[in-house]
């Protein structure tokens, strides 16, 4: 079964598990679902815990009822399959704290922090657990693996990555900056979670509306290109209070004043990114944001310098990451 391994990305709302295929980097099954670090660790909390049951057999036996669920649809045994594990599984909530490896840091993976599971009885499957990366002021998770098999594909594909910034939108974005074939910085920007704040916690919530659509009207889209243009001329705290004027004066829908409080946002997340003009872009597209962060860095100007990344390329990234490390700890174990 060494053609396989079971490749785990484990955020803290969310749970993937892939069968691969090693040589292909195919994937033969998958298992997702909403069972993130989060929901896990508060269940061993309330249940394992107060059993004298350890945080890292509690996730084990958790991961054990997915490998048996893709087993069964496979109609596979999987013992013996070893596992690689990223994302948040590495942290202070997850199967095993472990340390943060500092930048800079390689992107070829060789100076990722790792440890090892040994098989047990009830769970036959080898775990690597791979942290995170971490600078003076900021730390990330899950996004270095998926960024050792981004460059790793595209230097495949003969697209050399140099003075970059790699542009992951999400509830806490990241950017990360490449140089030299290493992270040398990244930062987090809070811009989704401080748009549920604000929409759904705030004064503001009866302001907007946050309801899904298939798209963005073009009303909907002005209504976003405003709230990046406001948001040069006043403070951002002072933007904010815009979106409630919009609404007590009926200047925009609920729905267009739902955007143009994503412009506010964005926009202040992007605009740094102006004042470096040296550093070319690239921007992840695995996320339902992607069409506005892509409208903002029009508006902003920095669309000349940004490559898009697909969502199907990145689901291969994170597969590429996991692999990569599998086979550096291969030969380290074997050096």
């Amino acid at each position: 079964m060494k053609k396989f391994v079971l490749g785990c990305d484990w955020g803290t709302s969310s749970f993937r598990l892939r069968l691969i295929d090693r040589q292909t980097q195919t994937v033969v099954d998958r298992i997702t679902s909403d069972e993130g670090i989060s929901k896990t660790f508060t269940a061993w909390k309330k249940t394992g815990e107060a059993k004298g049951v350890s945080r890292d057999r509690f996730f084990q036996q958790h991961l054990r009822k997915q490998v048996l669920a893709i087993a069964e649809k496979t109609g596979m045994s999987l013992d013996g399959v070893n596992m690689v594990l990223s994302g948040m599984a590495s942290s202070s909530i997850g199967m095993d704290e472990l340390p943060y490896a500092p930048v800079p840091f390689p992107v070829d993976g060789s100076r990722a922090i790792v440890k090892r599971f040994d098989k047990q009885p009830d769970f036959p499957h080898e775990i690597l657990l791979i942290s995170g990366v971490c600078s003076e002021h900021d730390v990330m998770r899950g996004e270095e693996t998926q960024l050792i098999g981004l460059l790793a594909l595209l230097d495949d594909d003969h697209y050399p990555v140099a003075d970059t910034v790699i542009l992951f939108p999400g509830t806490h974005s990241k950017h990360v900056y490449i140089q030299n074939h290493q992270v040398v910085d990244f930062q987090t920007f809070m811009t989704g979670e401080v748009y549920n704040l604000m929409a759904h916690h705030s004064i503001l919530k009866d302001s907007v509306s946050t309801s899904q659509s298939a798209g963005f009207s073009e009303a909907e889209q002005s209504a976003f290109v405003a709230g990046i243009h406001d948001l040069s001329s006043s403070a951002i705290l002072n933007s904010l209070f815009r979106v409630r004027i919009n609404q007590l004066f009926n200047k925009l829908s609920k729905r267009e004043n739902a955007c143009y409080l994503s412009g506010i946002l964005i926009g202040s997340e992007l605009k740094a990114l102006v004042s470096r003009p040296h550093w070319q872009l690239m921007l992840c597209s695995n996320s339902n944001l992607y069409e506005l962060y892509k409208l903002a860095m029009e508006e902003l100007g920095l669309s000349g310098r940004m490559t898009t990344i697909s969502a199907d390329y990145l689901d291969r990234a994170t597969i590429a990451g996991q692999l990569k490390l599998v086979q550096h700890q291969f030969i380290q174990l074997n050096q």
